[in-house]
């Protein structure tokens, strides 16, 4: 008996976590919960697990699922997540940290935080000791011959991981669950809705999508048989891990973003730490010096980050014009504070360190209505598009809303499919990616308009 108790408290672990969201008021603390997950072919026990923060109140009768984007995790909805749950009564927020979350170790990071340790520690403890082998004690990368089974974490793995939690929200049907997701995110959201669980649509669990700059794209390139095998090939040759900065570590786009964070978080208007960092890619450097929270801005901000990193742009505000030392001026809808909090969370980061190409394959092919054949080799369970009959909600911003794409992609699902009501709320001329995960709260049009939206879900 008492080892059985063990193993389900192993399978199902829940840590309090102070959240501190910038201008969210008094809430309920978050909580970080784990439990089991898909047992993917391959992977070993202690990798098949998920989790997911939980914002709001435990009598709460409805829930929104939320799953981040691409490189992204749980962390990304630190502020949005009590803004929302502040203006929706009786409503939980889920936040998802897909299962790449057991392969980081992140802990000297959550002491940055806490106050406990330096950012200048977590740089050579990190980063550091690559151009300084003689730093010790170090991080130990994960090499993909380590973990070559992330080559079959797949929209397979990821829908039957989410499953699992939406299964949970939903309580043997005690709760409402609406589910919805950020950039890669929203597809992953709209997809959930037609795919197929062992004859049963995944739409039969939930109650509303919502997509925020992304969701339900109809793409017309479609992938033939024979490029679904090149490309699962290189993997074989390239890795199983998605390598944003191109420096054949994939590791360190998550390091780099976390150490800037948490550095702009707990020393905010000292200088930066990362900028005469050798190894800090050209791109991220200033030509004049900066404080670690201008250093971050810098990086972020739509209008020095390069055009290359759409991904992470946020529209916050721009380098003090004069000073020996520069500092960050707030004067758009992102304060920095926002970005260096979310970023730099404790435990359920805010970004993937290791994330599965195989994740992003799988869904480029399965948005491009995939043959029968390339969803064979895929493992693809795209089957009940008609069917889906829950309303859609989609935020367009800058990113998804290239060519209005966002927005053509909700009207398509919906004459695709029988879900009886779309809203679309068009924002792409003056919101950045990440913005509607981090603007300030009050000035958050997401959240305005999201929250009479998922009031209206029963």
């Amino acid at each position: 008996m008492q080892a059985r108790t063990l193993a389900l408290a192993a399978l199902s672990a829940v840590t309090a976590v102070a959240i501190c969201a910038p201008g969210a008021g008094a809430q309920t603390p978050a909580q970080d919960v784990t439990i089991a997950g898909y047992k993917a072919p391959g992977t070993p026990a202690k990798h098949n697990r998920v989790s997911y923060r939980r914002y709001g109140p435990a009598t709460a009768k409805k829930v929104l699922v939320l799953v981040p984007g691409t490189l992204a995790g749980a962390g990304t909805f630190d502020v949005v997540a009590p803004q929302i749950v502040k203006r929706v009564p009786g409503l939980q927020v889920w936040a998802q940290d897909r299962r790449e979350n057991t392969l980081e170790d992140t802990a000297l990071l959550a002491r940055v935080r806490a106050g406990t340790a330096t950012p200048k520690q977590a740089l050579d403890y990190y980063l550091g000791w690559v151009s300084d082998p003689s730093i010790q004690p170090r991080y130990q990368p994960l090499t993909n011959a380590q973990t070559a089974f992330g080559k079959t974490w797949g929209l397979r793995v990821a829908m039957e991981d989410l499953r699992r939690i939406v299964l949970r929200a939903r309580d043997r049907g005690q709760r409402t669950v609406i589910l919805g997701g950020h950039s890669l995110g929203g597809g992953e959201a709209a997809l959930y809705a037609t795919w197929d669980f062992n004859g049963r649509p995944g739409h039969r669990d939930i109650d509303g999508i919502v997509a925020i700059d992304g969701g339900w794209t109809a793409s017309s390139d479609r992938i033939s048989s024979a490029q679904a095998r090149a490309q699962l090939a290189e993997l074989d040759t390239k890795g199983p891990w998605t390598d944003l900065l191109g420096l054949g570590l994939p590791w360190t786009a998550g390091a780099f973003g976390e150490i800037a964070a948490a550095a702009a978080y707990r020393a905010p208007q000292e200088p930066s730490v990362l900028q005469d960092f050798a190894l800090l890619p050209a791109t991220f450097k200033s030509p004049v010096p900066l404080t670690n929270r201008a250093a971050l801005g810098y990086a972020f901000d739509r209008k020095t980050s390069s055009s290359s990193l759409s991904l992470i742009h946020i529209r916050s505000g721009a380098i003090a014009p004069d000073g020996p030392l520069r500092d960050w001026v707030d004067n758009g809808i992102t304060p920095i504070r926002n970005l260096a909090a979310a970023f730099s969370s404790p435990r359920l980061t805010a970004q993937a360190w290791y994330f599965p190409a195989r994740l992003s394959l799988d869904a480029r092919a399965a948005r491009s209505r995939p043959s029968a054949a390339v969803s064979r080799i895929l493992d693809l369970r795209v089957r009940h598009t008609r069917t889906v009959d829950v309303p859609y909600y989609a935020f367009q911003a800058e990113l998804a809303g290239r060519g209005d794409g966002l927005a053509k992609g909700a009207k398509a699902f919906q004459r695709a499919s029988k879900i009886p009501s779309v809203k679309v709320v068009n924002r792409r001329t003056t919101y950045s990616h990440l913005d509607p995960l981090l603007a300030a709260d009050g000035r958050n049009d997401f959240v305005s308009t999201v929250a009479p939206w998922l009031r209206s879900i029963r």
